[in-house]
């Protein structure tokens, strides 16, 4: 087979013919199908000026975006009433009335900034970060809740490295990332000197070198994926030996917990906070006063006059992402509203935008993915029975959450003004914050989804051991109720499969069904699987995106995410065979169902982005470029198959030369 030829009329056939005009036919999908099913598209689509990128997924994005824009102007017009309702458009209000925000400037912002300059001692700073966080403020490390992942039936505080404004520690230390040092310093004195500071440049330099400290304790992008390095339980005294210069108590209290809070906590790099300890004996007072300001005037800017924002954007939107255009203003209105009110919100969406029949057929490819991974394990001839056994305990157990919640926030406790939006956002900022905080010594919630119903996306939870698709992603190009159905499982199948997959790639496979790190492999079985993992990694050092000739893709960086594709992929053909049941696969439009789930996978990786986003993640995102994704397919006997591929071709691989895991 040389090439497959579109028909100009095609029948039986709804996601793709939204992907038809933007193929390129001269491009066999043999060679490339990333570039075969987009390459048309490539070569003539403009990225819209407020987007670092731009494709089907973006573009599914700004559609709920829309729709959530519209149940906020109900809400703000009568339409919907209850209080959620009227917090939601008093929200949206106080972020509209741009000429209450131009006439205020810098102020909501100063008594912020006097709070710092008052500081006099390196111990206040914990108590003062303890208050900023608590308010949405960013610190010199991080924190969150999340289950225990030795024991997924109790929450625990994790402690994670941080204190930076670049996207990465590599962006302080490399050369090529040497220009963006020089603007983010730009940047910094821009945003002092609006906020009328003194000797801005060498207040920036100050913040620049004491965040390039702190870089330097900062673990490699890959290394932090490892859950097992990452893993360090430790008491509340052992935390504090850690960087005992800092206030932890006065942090916690003033962060809205106790002693109790942090009577155990994970560490999840060690040596930052044993780093950290070292920086605040080397460090004046002053510049930490300084770097503190910045924190304050970042977290702010968005919420400042349109000088501040578009300082702000300038440098994080422009520089970084490559981004020409800051957004309308009711889109980030409506962002901000997600954030604070985003269940209220997506409440209402799922009423409007998700019908019962999707929910339907959306429980039966779940099942059918999960059925596919059971009969693919028990295919498997690098596993043994034991390690089988127990693979199908934690897909027994696996918990399927489609759509929605089953139960929506309650936002009763938040109050909101319809003209003090930084009011707001410290608010809703403190209001969450307290959530969180109170689920130490609670049971755990397994029911709390971490996505909102409207987000288009997906996730795999481990310390839930749950898979969680959003009524947002659950349309078109994913996913259609009128779609064949190898186009919905060569969309939203994989993408059930991928988030399945991450149960079993190269950190989610140390957890066990319930959740908990527990070695549950065979030393055998663990050390073949190793071998296929590490197989993938040097497959994906090779490629070089083709925007950006000469970098590499981060194979270790991305090997989880790969994983999750390959067996997305893999598992997906599986569960479209089990859809068929004894029927023959039909051939539409002279095209094989294998051959449409593949074009259907290619499209959902329909992607285009800006220069410098793409550089941005390839040093930070954990995804491989959507190229590599689409064109995973080089590792599957079944395309080889569909397409008739030979030696030569662009996506050839020798049979021994493909990774197949699950």
């Amino acid at each position: 087979m040389t090439s497959v030829n579109w028909p100009s009329k095609v029948t039986h056939v709804t996601i793709l013919d939204d992907a038809k005009t933007g193929m390129d036919h001269s491009v066999r999908p043999q060679d490339d199908l990333f570039g075969h099913v987009n390459g048309a598209w490539l070569a003539t689509a403009e990225i819209p000026s407020d987007r670092s990128s731009w494709g089907p997924f973006v573009s599914l994005t700004d559609q709920a975006e829309a729709d959530v824009l519209a149940i906020i102007e109900d809400c703000a017009g009568g339409a919907l009433v209850g209080n959620d309702a009227t917090k939601i458009g008093a929200l949206f209000a106080s972020f509209m009335n741009e000429s209450r925000i131009e006439e205020l400037g810098a102020t909501p912002v100063l008594p912020l900034l006097a709070q710092i300059d008052a500081l006099s001692t390196i111990s206040e700073l914990g108590a003062f970060l303890g208050q900023f966080e608590r308010r949405g403020g960013g610190g010199i490390f991080g924190s969150y809740i999340d289950t225990d992942d030795r024991n997924s039936d109790r929450y625990l505080m994790f402690v994670t490295q941080g204190g930076i404004g670049l996207p990465d520690e590599t962006y302080y230390r490399e050369e090529k990332y040497s220009e963006i040092r020089d603007k983010y310093v730009a940047y910094m004195e821009g945003m002092l000197a609006l906020a009328g500071r003194d000797d801005v440049a060498t207040t920036a330099q100050r913040v620049m070198d004491l965040e390039t400290h702190l870089a330097k304790g900062h673990w490699e992008r890959a290394d932090t994926r490892d859950v097992i390095k990452t893993y360090n339980l430790v008491s509340r005294d052992e935390l504090v030996a850690l960087t005992p210069s800092f206030d932890w108590a006065g942090w916690m209290a003033a962060l809205g917990g106790s002693e109790h809070t942090i009577a155990e906590v994970v560490v999840r790099q060690p040596s930052y906070l044993e780093h950290l300890e070292k920086v605040l004996a080397a460090t004046p007072l002053q510049a930490w006063k300084d770097l503190l300001t910045v924190k304050a005037l970042r977290a702010g800017a968005a919420y400042l006059s349109s000088d501040f924002v578009e300082t702000n954007f300038d440098f994080y939107g422009r520089t970084l992402a490559g981004t020409p255009e800051l957004r309308a203003r009711w889109k980030r209105g409506v962002a901000m509203v997600e954030g604070a009110l985003g269940e209220a919100v997506g409440k209402e969406y799922v009423a409007r935008h998700f019908p019962p029949k999707s929910k339907e057929m959306m429980d039966e490819l779940v099942a059918n993915l999960l059925e596919a991974y059971r009969r693919s394990i028990a295919a498997l001839d690098w596993m043994g029975e034991d390690t089988k056994k127990r693979a199908y305990d934690k897909l027994d157990k696996f918990r399927p959450k489609i759509g929605y919640p089953v139960k929506f926030r309650d936002y009763s406790a938040l109050e909101i003004s319809a003209d003090d939006l930084l009011g707001n956002v410290l608010a809703s900022a403190a209001f969450e914050t307290d959530r969180e905080l109170r689920k130490i010594g609670a049971p755990v919630d397994r029911d709390e989804w971490f996505m909102l119903p409207q987000t288009v996306n997906a996730y795999y939870n481990p310390g839930t051991n749950e898979i969680c698709f959003p009524a947002g992603i659950l349309q078109k190009p994913f996913f259609s109720p009128d779609a064949d159905p190898a186009e919905n499982y060569g969309g939203i199948g994989a993408v059930i499969g991928h988030e399945i997959g991450h149960g079993f790639d190269d950190q989610g496979a140390h957890y066990d069904g319930d959740g908990n790190l527990h070695d549950w492999w065979t030393a055998e079985d663990k050390a073949a699987f190793e071998v296929k993992s590490a197989a993938l990694i040097s497959q994906y050092d090779g490629f070089s995106p083709r925007e950006l000739p000469g970098e590499h893709v981060n194979g270790a960086l991305t090997v989880g995410e790969n994983i999750g594709d390959l067996g997305g992929l893999t598992i997906a053909l599986k569960a479209y065979r089990i859809a068929l049941g004894d029927a023959p696969m039909p051939v539409v439009d002279g095209l094989s169902g294998d051959q449409r789930l593949f074009y259907t996978w290619g499209f959902v990786w329909r992607t285009k982005r800006r220069k410098e986003l793409e550089q941005q993640f390839l040093a930070t995102d954990p995804h491989s470029p959507p190229e590599f994704r689409a064109n995973i397919v080089r590792n599957l006997d079944e395309f080889h198959e569909a397409f008739e591929t030979q030696a030569g071709d662009g996506l050839w691989l020798a049979p021994q030369e493909r990774v197949r895991i699950w």
